[in-house]
């Protein structure tokens, strides 16, 4: 039976309709895409040392980059001093809510006692009188006392969070990569100067990589996800396998660059299909060939 092709361009790439005698399969075309991530600068400045390059593997944990520390070491030296000072303050402050606190007990205990005395008209009324004032003076010097102590306490935990704050940024200035993959793009080199947050490399992770098709509504009951699909990449003999991972739960129309007004209204679902590439025989940014072989009893599942 004659085949006939016809293309539709589609947002993601192009799908290619194979109408032969076999219609319960097709091919698309999309692009191979893996997963990127830009690399930042958590801590910025200048690069000292540079340990990687575009193209180069990398893997978890990998050492990319040093960020110059002087300013940063200079600051935390500078947080020590003022942490050794306010914690002698602290001990100093303790020791003189301490004394406050027995001074408060004693005189409370004994103003007790007087009162019970006076009732037996054992004390004149001056000499509880006398008590009374000693313990407004005490009471006053414990309370400044514990004020004292709870303001220096503050400053020495405003300190320390200053020394772990700097001490992540010396840490984040050894830039490590957090995912395996290939470097794509090198932004900086060595000896130029990194903004915080900029990125310094994009790393791409192309062991599990996935192409996005579009499929008629039509056709969305007889797929499922899970299901197979054959992927076949240009300028190779080599069919590798793939899986459909996600099925849009939206549909969307097809651009205005459709062919006939008939197509360019039908409307379309997203559909993602994950490769498993510990090879590396895909490549982000590859075209290939996906064929789908459609179910027919698909649609009778329930789970789809």
């Amino acid at each position: 039976m004659k085949k006939i092709l016809i293309y539709l361009f589609l947002a993601g790439g192009i799908v290619l309709l194979s109408c032969s005698g076999n219609s319960n399969q097709q091919i698309f075309t999309g692009v191979v895409e893996g997963t990127a991530v830009q690399v930042p600068a958590l801590t910025g400045g200048q690069i000292l040392e540079l340990f990687t390059d575009t193209g180069r593997e990398i893997v978890t944990g990998d050492r990319i980059a040093q960020i110059d520390t002087t300013e940063l070491s200079y600051q935390l030296q500078q947080v020590k001093g003022g942490l050794q000072e306010i914690r002698a303050q602290e001990q100093l402050a303790k020791t003189n809510l301490s004394r406050a606190q027995s001074d408060l007990n004693y005189i409370t205990e004994k103003y007790r006692r007087f009162q019970e005395l006076l009732k037996k008209q054992s004390v004149p009324q001056q000499s509880v009188d006398d008590l009374q004032n000693q313990y407004n003076n005490i009471e006053s010097a414990y309370q400044s006392a514990k004020q004292q102590f709870a303001t220096i306490s503050a400053k020495k935990e405003q300190l320390e969070a200053q020394f772990k704050s700097i001490t992540k940024k010396i840490t984040d200035a050894n830039i490590i990569s957090p995912i395996s993959g290939i470097v794509s793009t090198k932004y900086y080199e060595k000896g130029e100067a990194v903004p915080p947050l900029n990125p310094v490399i994009e790393v791409i992770d192309i062991d599990e990589v996935w192409v996005k098709i579009f499929l008629s509504e039509t056709r969305l009951p007889d797929i499922l996800v899970g299901q197979g699909v054959k992927i076949m990449p240009d300028g190779t003999d080599k069919t590798l396998t793939g899986k459909i991972s996600w099925i849009s739960p939206k549909a969307e129309f097809t651009p205005k660059t459709i062919l006939t007004e008939e197509t360019r209204t039908a409307l379309v679902y997203a559909v993602k299909v994950t490769i498993q590439n510990k090879e590396h025989i895909l490549k982000h940014g590859m075209p290939v060939e996906v064929q789908v072989v459609y179910d027919t009893n698909a649609s009778e599942n329930p789970n789809n």
